[in-house]
């Protein structure tokens, strides 16, 4: 009797888990379909642009391949470049697990490296390099975590929009570094550009083994794995989900909905405040107005097409570390301004925005129960 219960039993069980599981990879599937579908959307928008204005647009994205993925030289260019992005879409990502949409990326990346410059100041032949590297990327991250904090404290004891109040406190962080940088911290033996001290090729972080790609790179990567872990297996992810999907229930449940808010955007903070560390202690070897390139504003682009997850935030920053990398190359062969990839960001990031309305239409993601979603 038992043997024939152990025989029929599996068959429909088995059958039923099959079942279950192609569902799920049919409703997992629409977050990487859309994105795709938004992306396909976005280069057909931009090669009507340049015909537009007389380009070949085959010829554009085939030197966006070579200038950023081509050569070895250029995908250690591209990974260079990803870095920063990686650190700062972490910035958007972790604020929007809770519910918020924070767009201050780029001034606790500016504060970061302004932060982490001057505090090399007075450690410069002083310090040993290790430990000066370490106070410096603390100093950073701290800098950022505070900057972005004030959001998201605003918006937990005033009810401040953070969106609008993130992107305030970016203006004023590049306000703060030009007042410094052009006046008292200003290196008077630079008198082209307004600049602090330079670290000294001592003080600088080096190069990952085998490689031009600097030790950002590595750290973005192992933060990203980090965040996705806290997020996804702990306590401490789960009510920053549940805050984010309904605040009111999660102080029902007393959590302490106030010190989550503040603490994922200190950690947004701290994140985009390392990579301003990074590029000063890596890429610029000081802090002047090249801190402001940008990478806070396309991390958030890449946060919303990596759909917020920390893993997929590594691979999109990849792909949008090579377009940023190729627009010097596709300046030199089709005359085209350095700005161009910046047109096709952001018809990239209005397909993006575009595409949310698409989530839950398709029957064949919801496995036949489409349509619900208005």
């Amino acid at each position: 009797m038992q043997e024939a219960a152990r025989a029929i039993v599996p068959a429909p069980i088995a059958k039923e888990g099959a079942s279950e599981v192609w569902l799920r990879l049919r409703r997992d599937s629409e977050f990487i379909a859309i994105p795709l579908l938004a992306l396909s959307g976005a280069a057909f928008l931009f090669s009507l642009f340049l015909f537009a204005i007389g380009k070949n647009p085959i010829e554009f994205f085939e030197l966006v391949y070579r200038g950023g993925f081509g050569t070895a030289f250029s995908i250690q260019n591209t990974l260079q470049r990803s870095a920063p992005l990686i650190l700062t879409a972490l910035a958007v990502a972790i604020p929007a697990r809770i519910g918020m949409v924070m767009i201050g990326g780029e001034g606790a990346l500016v504060i970061g490296g302004f932060a982490s410059a001057a505090i090399a100041i007075p450690m410069i032949d002083r310090f040993p390099p290790m430990l000066a590297l370490i106070i410096m990327a603390v100093v950073g991250s701290l800098a950022g975590a505070v900057w972005v904090g004030i959001a998201g404290f605003l918006r937990h004891a005033r009810g401040v929009n953070e969106t609008i109040s993130s992107l305030l406190l970016t203006y004023i962080g590049v306000a703060i570094m030009n007042f410094f940088v052009e006046g008292s911290l200003r290196d008077l033996t630079n008198p082209n550009k307004p600049s602090t001290k330079p670290l000294g090729d001592v003080y600088m972080v080096g190069k990952i083994p085998g490689t031009d790609v600097h030790w950002g790179l590595f750290a973005g990567i192992v933060i990203a794995i980090g965040l996705h872990v806290l997020m996804t297996r702990t306590t401490f992810g789960f009510a920053a989900r549940m805050t984010g999907g309904n605040p009111r229930a999660a102080r029902a449940q007393g959590l302490p909905v106030g010190k989550l808010i503040i603490a994922c955007t200190a950690i947004a903070g701290a994140c985009a405040g390392l990579a301003g560390f990074y590029e000063v202690a890596a890429i610029q070897g000081r802090a002047n107005a090249s801190l402001a390139a940008g990478y806070g504003f396309t991390g958030i682009l890449v946060a919303f097409l990596a759909r917020h997850n920390p893993i997929a935030i590594i691979f999109v920053a990849i792909l949008f570390g090579g377009i940023v990398a190729s627009g010097g190359l596709i300046q030199r062969r089709m005359g085209l301004p350095d700005a161009t990839v910046l047109v096709l960001q952001g018809m990239i990031f209005l397909t993006l925005l575009t595409s949310e309305t698409l989530y839950g239409r398709f029957a064949f993601f919801q496995g036949g129960a489409g349509g619900e979603r208005t």
